[in-house]
């Protein structure tokens, strides 16, 4: 693919989305909707018809075909992926924006809270990208993002599981991109800040975390769901054909304070 006179132009695409019921991921479909791409929007209780996600993407003039699938599940996720290669075009566009977390000190972190949150923000993540990055690499082209975290960077609190995880996409999307970058297919993963969305209601409902957290970044407000999703629009469209690799911070500046 080669950057063109409209470098974010993503008609007659097709995108997958996971997580897209809510949050980062239904703004992100329907922003690449936006670009002009269709939409594959999946999430492990995504409703079949009348979904948000489904009347943002129509909104947009795009279709939208909703699937689910439990992302804790390994033979689900590839159950999708046998799906997704059955589709009658190919997939050019991946967001892997599915993941969970769970807030609890080291300590006090079961076993149970570990493997899941591992499995659903980790593990699912690589056999959906082995999947349909391998039907990529046979076109010669192909897009694909993760959904990192500032934990990818830092250790945070009480989220060792979700540390981990996200600490191992920045690698798996560094290592991929080594291995794919050669052969037409990008590999690159936003890195939000702390965005207003179910995963951080437990923080914003505490007034000393929140308040901490709001004080130290530099734009002065917690991020939206939108905000995330130009920094998608760009890493899957031509306009970032000569990006590989990369972990893009959209956070407001705090990795900068």
């Amino acid at each position: 693919m080669t950057t063109t006179a409209q470098p974010f132009d993503l008609t007659g695409q097709l995108a997958v989305v996971t997580g897209a019921r809510r949050g980062i991921g239904l703004a992100v479909a329907e922003s690449l909707a936006a670009a002009g791409a269709d939409i594959v929007a999946v999430s492990a209780r995504l409703e079949s018809t009348g979904s948000e996600v489904g009347k943002r993407v129509a909104a947009q003039g795009r279709t939208c075909t909703a699937l689910r699938a439990d992302f804790a599940d390994r033979a689900a996720v590839a159950d999708l992926a046998d799906t997704l290669a059955r589709l009658d075009r190919p997939v050019d566009i991946l967001v892997n924006n599915a993941g969970t977390i769970a807030r609890a000190p080291a300590a006090e972190h079961s076993d149970s809270d570990w493997d899941h949150v591992l499995a659903v923000n980790l593990t699912s993540q690589f056999f959906l990208t082995r999947e349909v990055g391998r039907h990529m690499l046979d076109r010669g082209r192909g897009k694909v993002v993760f959904t990192a975290s500032l934990l990818s960077l830092q250790g945070g609190i009480n989220v060792p599981g979700y540390t981990a995880a996200k600490s191992g996409l920045a690698g798996l999307t560094r290592a991929l991109a080594n291995e794919w970058a050669g052969r037409g297919v990008n590999v690159n993963a936003i890195v939000p800040g702390y965005v207003a969305t179910d995963n951080t209601q437990a923080l914003r409902d505490d007034p000393a975390r929140y308040a901490a957290i709001l004080e130290r970044i530099p734009a002065g407000r917690w991020a939206r769901p939108e905000d995330i999703a130009g920094a998608a629009v760009f890493l899957a469209s031509p306009a970032s054909d000569y990006v590989h690799g990369a972990l893009l911070p959209v956070d407001g500046g705090w990795l900068g304070r």
